[in-house]
């Protein structure tokens, strides 16, 4: 019997969010699709819609057991750390009808992960993204985080199955 479970991760963000679904079978994960959901036009709740309805698109299609979503870092301007936790809140409840767990990652965590330092740059995010997935094409950005951001959570889950622990990284309800 096989342990294979659907991942789907998320970078989320307030004009673009990208996302990532992987297949992890034990220790291999598996590429699925990733993308990047576009909201730059219209009003914020218009924006918030948009996420909303795509996350939800997204979860229709490849039907994710877990999602693993980046957490809200506090950056320099207050404002843009709001709107981050707002398109956050708007991917995170586009999962609620499914019934999906939900775990968040710091960056710092997601980037160690996947790179070994947590002051990983973008493009170091990136490369790890194609080198550990074995992709033929580079990811946009937003959808290299939202693969890191799966990667990172089946790694914590392989760790966690090993050690036969309960996962120590918050779970949403």
């Amino acid at each position: 019997m096989t342990d294979k479970k659907r991942i789907l991760g998320i970078d989320p963000g307030s004009r673009l969010t990208g996302f990532g679904v992987l297949d992890f079978v034990g220790d291999r994960a598996a590429y699925v699709a990733s993308g990047t959901i576009k909201s730059p036009h219209g009003s914020f709740p218009e924006r918030l819609k948009k996420i909303f309805e795509s996350v939800s698109d997204v979860v229709v299609q490849y039907q994710p057991d877990i999602v693993a979503i980046e957490s809200v870092f506090m950056a320099k301007n207050a404002g843009s750390a709001l709107k981050l936790g707002h398109a956050r809140s708007a991917a995170i409840c586009a999962t609620f009808a499914f019934d999906i767990e939900v775990f968040e990652y710091a960056p710092r965590e997601i980037k160690q992960a996947v790179v070994g330092t947590g002051s990983a740059s973008k493009d170091q995010v990136q490369h790890m993204v194609v080198s550990l997935l074995q992709l033929d094409g580079v990811p946009a950005s937003d959808a290299a985080d939202a693969l890191a951001a799966a990667i990172c959570h089946g790694h914590q889950r392989r760790l966690q199955s090993r050690l036969g622990a309960q996962p120590v990284t918050a779970s949403l309800p």
